[in-house]
């Protein structure tokens, strides 16, 4: 059971919410604020395990609500709901762990809680990049670990998670190359990038080199056969 808070200066739109909040068995106390200021007091007195934030109230905004609450010794996970899609840039850059957009559903409300009680899991904190992707009229948040491979699209590239989604995101292949190489994922292919430890079987001989995830099968390029082998091998070794 968990205490969360919801701070949301539109009464039926918080009310609303805290309607759906009870639904799910797992919120225990449910505080609310109809200001950022009330709700930055009440964190100072006690402690949530998640704030959901609106993110245009008067005086102390969402965004600012959330960076203040970073201060506190045990800030909460915070969660924008809000009826802005263009804010989702910003909430990224404050690490919030979801974004849902008015009006919200039952079940986009218990992914994110279920997201917050995931990161809370120690084998899934740590420095596990996030990035925003938006899906549909929603803005979901993907973690890195969640990540199988990768495949480029021009200045794009799309991720493909273990539940078989994928998600585009408006960074050149190259970048995620350079910038994931310590977590593991390996480029095989001009095209592709993977999460080596993801890989479940290897056909690095012959005329068309190739390695699974699953059902999926990546071409590797010729030149590139010796370092995957190489990663793979590590793999095993050290497993």
């Amino acid at each position: 059971m968990i205490d969360v808070l919801v701070a949301d200066d539109e009464k039926p739109a918080m009310d609303e919410l805290v309607h759906l909040l009870r639904t799910d068995d797992r919120i225990d106390d449910i505080l609310t604020a109809a200001t950022g200021a009330d709700a930055l007091r009440l964190l100072s007195e006690r402690t949530a395990r998640i704030a959901f934030l609106d993110i245009h109230m008067p005086g102390l905004s969402g965004t600012e609500l959330a960076r203040a609450l970073s201060g506190l010794a045990r800030p909460p996970a915070v969660v924008f709901v809000t009826a802005d899609e263009a804010r989702a840039v910003e909430a990224f850059e404050l690490r919030a762990a979801d974004y849902l957009l008015k009006p919200v559903r039952v079940e986009r409300l218990r992914q994110a809680v279920d997201r917050v009680l995931e990161l809370d899991d120690p084998v899934t904190t740590g420095e596990d990049e996030v990035l925003a992707v938006t899906v549909g009229s929603t803005v979901r948040f993907v973690r890195r670990s969640d990540v199988r491979w990768v495949r480029a699209q021009g200045d794009y590239s799309r991720l493909h998670t273990g539940d078989g989604a994928g998600h585009l995101v408006r960074i050149p292949i190259s970048e995620l190359e350079e910038r994931w190489a310590d977590a593991g994922f390996l480029r095989i292919h001009r095209s592709s990038l993977v999460q080596v430890a993801a890989v479940t079987e290897a056909r690095l001989s012959g005329a068309e080199p190739s390695v699974s995830i699953g059902e999926i099968s990546l071409p590797v390029s010729r030149r590139l056969v010796s370092t995957v082998r190489e990663a793979l091998v590590r793999r095993e070794v050290s497993g």
